[in-house]
């Protein structure tokens, strides 16, 4: 048995433990109470109180008064498992109509009235479950509720051929960017299609077949609409800054109308086997070849899961692996990892491995070391310190979970859809708390030794010789039935009569007060300044010690090296292995981490406050004592090659290093991509990252923002840990003079590229808080900055030639740079730029309207309420205060100039800084499909390779 348990955390206004009334109490009427969770003993959970609407909609209210906001989700029991075979992709095509209005909001009004009343909103869909969520100030909540209820029981009237037609094509870019245009994309729906049986609900991806979209009319997804997104199929969580009597009143209003739909029952987990090993590949556009094996096991909270999440954990999870120790410490793969996803169907237990092309190893010596692993694992058996570091993982990732109010309800309506019981995070630690060696040993041998899986190697294109395994599956043709027609009257329409005017949006109460985090500020003796912050949500500290220093002081040869460096700190110290450090750190469920960017190289520390003194203890031993193995600045290197390789097969990686070089030119370090290239990587020698880290890391260019439960007195103390650390000042790199821009559109040939990249824009200012930079970003919202504004509603919503587009501003200490960029459609390429230019054309000329001016000031003069809720986004107010020297008021000044600028002044702003004749455009596509368009433009064009070099 293990020897340590997890310790019992109390955390103010997450302590709990549930009393329900025996029955269902009416507590009015159509509303009936099912269960309530008061703060209480010493069980871990969230606290809510559960009712049912006579129409079967569960509704959750979860109340937490420390900040502003309200969040909203609803949760549909429906996802990609649902659907028809032959019509797939369905509910993720719902996920994308229910934001192009409703029969009492306008079309693309959903983004509008959430993005004007300060809020922020999304939807996401996978194989079980679509949900819908906004967060914004708590004075908007009637309106959130208003929304949701309108497309829940008022939708279908006002989905139009014209919609259908438009998302539908927005659909198919959102899948040639994120699988088709995306290295290794494909490999989850190949995967898939060989793991479960032909019509298995898994056995399709969750964004669907375009040609069962395309076979699809508009009345097929009505019918998928009238079927699963009924009431009584649906969880209303609200959680945050509420008062529950309201809410309550609000909800029935809105959504006790709404009538039920068909019933639903839950689905049925079943039993996934395999005869055989399935070995299947695929040539992609990728530098690095891939092994992925995958066994079914169980399904979501089966008494066998956690012990799965174990074993996962000890063969190939962190720097404690066997598969670690056996594949990457040694060389022989550049990454690798195990997981355990569940869903509620079905696990699969995955292991996945990139080798090494210096250590000569191919896919097939990788397949063999992971079954040697196998075998090893069964002679070393599950160690005491296994389980005790998987389990102190779970619980810090709860609590961490517990950090936000959305994170509360995503919670909350998850455990709500998928058991019936929101109630689930102490069970979830019980469940862990619970597993023993045994349990982890006898799920592996019933799930994973001499078991079948699905083995695939994704090789480059025309590598087909470099698979681990011939393949010995391919999938069969799909049998589709004989596509019926959906008419109007094969339709059930279910009306809603209510006893208000619907179409009369509700107005939002008084504007609440902003909680603008209370700073403090110390210093170390060594000079290093402090900016600290309290928070008491929950019991964790965030530190970021910030060193200024970054690519931007690389040798132009050796690009790279202050990225490498970063990372060699990330590695063994003068007293730990990397194996010892892993295994602490995860015991502790903390974690520590140096990276570099172009200006700043940042400790990033997350911990438990309880275990937060000895995770200081490894943080200064990271910075101060790194041992600079050769072994490890061999890996570390050959590592950074390989995903340079990887980085260049990425269209939009490609584009924006492109342009960043055009704008900014070589001579300048910042210029270039922080990785570097593989010529300056190769440059780089470990007496290279010695001599950058004793110039560099030093405290006299270093500050530290901190937020913690912890009083500034307590917590000061403990960061005096860092003031023994000794160091000058140091010269920062002298930027070059930037290069005189030609207008062109400069191209990088991708062949094949299922959509383009756009990249178009200048050099612009550098930041500035309160100053010119501050206003043309507020001039920028209305024409790229929001999702509903000028660019993304033409390109997505009107034209359907993308995913997503937009416009901004972006800025640093010392330069800065205007871009608009956007993925579009390949056959789309020329068209978008046209548009893109048009648009920024019509801004420069006649700006923006009155209309527009008073969406900005109502919209970024609000949001302000959900930008310091988490220590995250506090870490990043107070860092952002450290970096600049800014008062700690700038905020307020911000505020008053939203609410005072003239639409003279943001207008003349755009007149300034939107002149088309400076920009220059990069795209990156295919030349075949795309150059006859380019050429019709009028633009010189300028062929480029990936790196900017022109040809």
């Amino acid at each position: 048995m293990f020897k340590q348990t997890i310790t019992t955390i109390l955390v103010a206004g997450m302590i709990g433990c549930a009393s329900s009334p025996s029955t269902e109490t009416e507590v009015t009427e159509g509303v009936s109470l099912v269960e309530v969770v008061e703060q209480q003993d010493d069980k871990l959970v969230i606290p809510y109180k559960k009712y049912v609407l006579d129409n079967g909609l569960t509704v959750i209210l979860h109340e937490d008064n420390s900040d502003p906001l309200v969040h909203v989700d609803v949760t549909y029991h429906v996802g990609s498992g649902r659907e028809d075979i032959g019509k797939s992709g369905f509910a993720h095509f719902f996920e994308h109509m229910m934001f192009q209005g409703s029969e009492n909001v306008a079309d693309e009004q959903h983004f509008k009235i959430i993005s004007e009343a300060g809020g922020t909103l999304n939807g996401t869909t996978n194989s079980d479950r679509t949900n819908y969520f906004e967060t914004a100030p708590s004075n908007q909540l009637e309106k959130m509720l208003w929304l949701e209820s309108d497309r829940m029981g008022f939708l279908l009237d006002a989905v139009t051929q014209k919609k259908f037609e438009v998302q539908r094509e927005t659909v198919k870019n959102e899948r040639g960017q994120r699988v088709d245009n995306r290295p290794y994309g494909r490999l989850g729906e190949r995967v898939a299609q060989a793991l479960y049986p032909e019509g298995h609900p898994y056995s399709w991806p969750v964004i669907g077949y375009m040609e069962d979209l395309n076979r699809a009319n508009v009345n097929d997804v009505k019918k998928f609409f009238l079927r699963w997104y009924g009431p009584n199929n649906a969880t209303l969580t609200i959680g945050g800054d509420i008062d529950e009597e309201q809410t309550l009143e609000w909800v029935k209003k809105y959504f006790g109308s709404i009538p039920r739909g068909p019933e639903v029952k839950d689905p049925k987990p079943a039993t996934v086997e395999l005869d055989e090993d399935r070995y299947i590949s695929l040539e992609d556009n990728v530098s690095l070849p891939l092994l992925y094996m995958a066994y079914p096991t169980v399904s979501r909270l089966h008494a066998d899961e956690a012990p799965l999440d174990v074993l996962a954990s000890i063969i190939g999870q962190g720097k404690t692996s066997i598969l670690y120790k056996n594949l990457v410490k040694n060389g022989v793969a550049v990454q690798s990892s195990v997981s355990h996803g569940c869903k509620e169907l079905a696990c699969e237990f995955v292991l996945y491995a990139l080798p090494n092309p210096m250590s000569g190893k191919g896919l097939a010596d990788l397949e063999a070391t992971i079954r040697d692993s196998f075998a090893e694992f069964e002679k070393r058996g599950v160690k005491a310190d296994d389980i005790e570091r998987v389990k102190a993982s779970i619980k810090s990732q709860l609590i961490y979970g517990l950090q936000s109010v959305s994170g509360k309800v995503s919670q909350l309506a998850a455990n709500q859809t998928f058991e019936g019981d929101p109630n689930l995070i102490q069970k979830e630690l019980e469940r862990y708390e619970n597993v023993t060696e045994a349990d982890v040993m006898r799920v592996y041998e019933k799930y994973v030794k001499d078991q079948h899986a699905v083995i695939m190697s994704v090789v480059p294109k025309g590598m087909k010789a470099m698979v681990a395994h011939e393949d010995t599956w391919t999938p069969s043709e799909r049998h589709i039935p004989e596509y019926e027609e959906v008419t109007e009257a094969d339709l059930d329409i279910r009306v809603a009569k209510d006893d208000f005017d619907r179409s009369v949006m509700p107005e939002a109460g008084d504007n609440p007060t902003i909680k603008v985090p209370e700073i403090w500020r110390s210093e170390l003796s060594n000079g290093i300044d402090v900016l600290g912050a309290i928070n008491e949500e929950t019991p964790t500290t965030a530190i970021s010690l910030r060193i200024k220093t970054g690519s931007a002081n690389d040798p132009l040869n050796k690009i790279g090296l202050a990225s490498i460096t970063a990372s060699m700190l990330n590695e063994a110290t003068e007293n730990y292995s990397n194996e010892e450090l892993s295994n602490i750190l995860q015991k502790l469920g903390s974690s520590v981490s140096i990276s570099a960017g172009e200006q700043y190289t940042q400790l990033t520390i997350q911990s438990l406050t309880e275990n937060l003194d000895r995770t200081l203890q490894i943080a200064n031993e990271k910075l101060r004592a790194p041992k600079f193995d050769p072994a490890d600045f061999k890996r570390i290197k050959e590592q950074t090659i390989e995903g340079i390789k990887s980085a260049a097969k990425q269209p939009s990686v490609v584009a924006s290093n492109v342009y960043q070089k055009l704008l900014f030119g070589t001579d300048n370090a910042f210029a270039h991509p922080t990785s570097g290239s593989i010529e300056t990587v190769s440059n780089i020698t470990l007496e290279d990252v010695k001599n950058f880290y004793n110039t560099y890391y030093t405290p006299a260019i270093s500050s530290i923002v901190a937020v913690s439960d912890l009083e500034k007195d307590v917590l000061s103390t403990k960061l005096k840990r860092f003031s023994s650390w000794e160091g000058g000042e140091v010269e920062q790199a002298e930027i070059k003079p930037f290069p005189e821009l030609q207008k062109a559109i400069y191209f990088v040939d991708k062949p094949g590229a299922a959509q383009s990249e756009i990249r178009i824009g200048k050099r612009a200012l550098p930041y500035d808080a309160t100053g010119e930079y501050y206003r043309v970003n507020l001039m920028n919202y209305n024409l790229g900055g929001a999702f509903n504004s000028r660019i993304n509603i033409n390109l997505r919503e009107d034209k359907g030639y993308t995913y997503g587009a937009r416009s901004g501003f972006r800025g640093s200490e010392d330069y800065g740079y205007f871009i608009a960029s956007a993925g579009v459609r390949t056959d789309a390429t020329d068209k978008s730029i046209i548009e893109f230019l048009n648009e920024m054309k019509a801004y420069h000329n006649s700006g923006m309207t009155e209309a527009e001016l008073e969406f900005m000031r109502n919209s970024l003069g609000q949001r302000d309420a959900r930008d310091y809720e988490t220590p995250r986004q506090k870490l990043g107010f107070l860092g952002q205060i450290m970096a600049y020297n800014l008062d700690e008021d700038y905020v307020d000044e911000q505020s008053d100039i939203l609410q005072s600028i003239e639409l003279e002044e943001l207008n003349a702003l755009a007149q300034k800084h939107l002149t088309l004749d400076d920009m220059i455009i990069v795209v990156v596509g295919d030349k075949a499909s795309v150059m006859p368009g380019l050429e019709k433009l009028g633009y010189d064009i300028i062929e480029v390779d990936a790196e900017g070099n022109k040809l």
